[in-house]
């Protein structure tokens, strides 16, 4: 299942600002929540829904990253991806992101449904802990990227990562269910 408006709009808990309800709108807001209130991280250190740009065979596309905490210097630390499915699954295509992200490669990744969650490092794609308290805390985030040497991937190994990247995206882009996939009207009593 991918994202689809679902026609209202909710407060953002970081911005304040009204923003679109979409299916994973509620979730993202929850881990934002987490990060702040049981994690301690600094509310203007969090963005979310930021773009990872990249590019196919001279086509341009983008993939919405649903959590990015920024160390003091505003180097992206850790990505977070909501999964709609088996937190495993989504391992790869996270570790991917991390490894492309603009600033980056971020050193840490975590994939959550909110139930579950793995911490990943992205240099090795090893999971380093699973569960929800593996959620870092901020002090933690710094003392773990603090002194990591962020190396930009090679041309060649961009290419590489990108195409194992869109691989994963492909269902976002309508390879998916197309129309089938748009919620239900709302009633309107």
């Amino acid at each position: 299942m991918h994202e689809t408006s679902l026609g209202g709009t909710l407060r953002d808990y970081l911005s304040g600002e009204e923003i679109e309800e979409t299916t994973y709108e509620e979730f993202r807001q929850a881990l934002a929540r987490l990060l702040v209130e049981e994690r301690g991280y600094p509310r203007d250190r969090l963005r979310t829904k930021v773009d990872l740009p990249y590019e196919v065979d001279g086509e341009a596309y983008s993939r919405s990253v649903d959590l990015v905490a920024y160390d003091p210097e505003d180097r992206p630390a850790l990505l977070v991806f909501f999964s709609s499915g088996d937190v495993g699954s989504y391992e790869r295509e996270t570790v991917m992101a991390a490894r492309l992200f603009p600033g980056g490669p971020v050193p840490l990744a975590l994939v959550t449904d909110t139930m579950q969650a793995q911490l990943l490092d992205t240099a090795s794609g090893e999971v380093l802990a699973t569960g929800m308290a593996s959620t870092p805390t901020w002090a933690d985030l710094l003392a773990r990227t603090r002194d990591v040497v962020r190396v930009p991937p090679t041309p060649a190994q961009r290419a590489k990562l990108t195409r194992i990247f869109h691989t994963y995206c492909g269902f976002l882009f309508g390879a998916c269910c197309s129309e089938s996939c748009t919620p239900p009207p709302k009633s309107r009593s």
